[in-house]
């Protein structure tokens, strides 16, 4: 039977986790820009994988059952990698709150049907969800459980209250980690794995959107202020989320792990007074 990785936003970080969970399976590019998954489905078969690519919105519930669907279709889906999102200085609030935190809501719900006996997942997150206050409990359960066509409803993500791009991306990456402990359950019940990761600056594509923004200057001032004094590369992402999916990683689900060259200490050092502009 033909194993299945599905990758799900086909930049660099996904393609650097690819490289390291996907040798001997069929790997299913996705993404929102078919040019970006054929892109990147050109470099992995170049290395010496099997490639196959896909259109999705995560956004659409329609549309991810679909991709869910193909996957499954093509094979015992095994790994499921999903790292599409926005950044703040890429979208409105609004939008952020569509992708970052709906889609990935409905990415594990539609791929807790299909995952595999022995398989497992890994959602990007990010260190904006460890920046924010905690939530109310009844906030909390509502991110984690509400389901995912109904998530943008709820009355605390509402524009009155999710006033930019910033805060819209922390609480977006915040219910990314309450989903992920809660989906891991289902998919338990399937014999599968589900974790999070929430990286710190990691040098992509997306990141140079951010430092050529107007948080810029807050990015670099980050990164001083960290132990690790730099930034992160898409590999040492990759290699992270190997042993979440692998076999040494097999007791660990439902878990997030900080990977972020110590920011999140440094703030609560005082070492970095943290902003949330949009």
């Amino acid at each position: 039977m033909t194993h299945v990785t599905v990758l799900i936003g086909a930049g660099s970080i996904g393609q650097a986790i690819a490289r390291r969970v996907a040798v001997g399976t069929t790997v299913l590019l996705a993404d929102i820009k078919e040019d970006a998954a054929k892109a990147a489905a050109t470099l992995l078969t170049s290395a010496g994988f099997q490639t196959t690519t896909a259109h999705v919105d995560v956004s659409s519930a329609t549309s991810v059952r679909e991709l869910a669907d193909t996957a499954a279709q093509l094979g015992d889906v095994v790994h499921v990698v999903q790292t599409a999102g926005l950044s703040p200085a890429q979208a409105t609030p609004e939008a952020i709150i569509t992708v970052d935190l709906v889609g990935t809501a409905h990415v594990l719900e539609q791929f807790g049907r299909v995952i595999a006996p022995g398989g497992s997942g890994i959602v990007i997150a990010s260190q904006a969800g460890h920046m924010i206050p905690p939530l109310p409990q009844d906030q909390n359960e509502a991110l984690a459980r509400t389901p995912a066509t109904e998530l943008a409803q709820l009355p605390f993500l509402q524009p009155e209250f999710i006033t930019n791009s910033g805060i819209a991306y922390a609480v977006a990456k915040r219910a990314n980690v309450l989903r992920v402990q809660a989906e891991s359950v289902t998919w338990g019940d399937r014999g599968a794995r589900l974790n999070s990761l929430s990286p710190g600056i990691i040098m992509t594509p997306l990141a140079l959107d951010e430092f050529n923004s107007p948080a810029g200057a807050a990015y670099q001032e980050m990164i001083k202020t960290s132990a690790a004094g730099r930034v992160g590369t898409p590999d040492e992402i990759g290699t992270t989320a190997a042993f979440l999916m692998g076999r040494d990683g097999a007791f660990v689900t439902g878990s997030d792990l900080l990977i972020d060259g110590g920011v999140i200490a440094a703030i609560a050092a005082g070492r970095y007074q943290l902003r949330m502009d949009g």
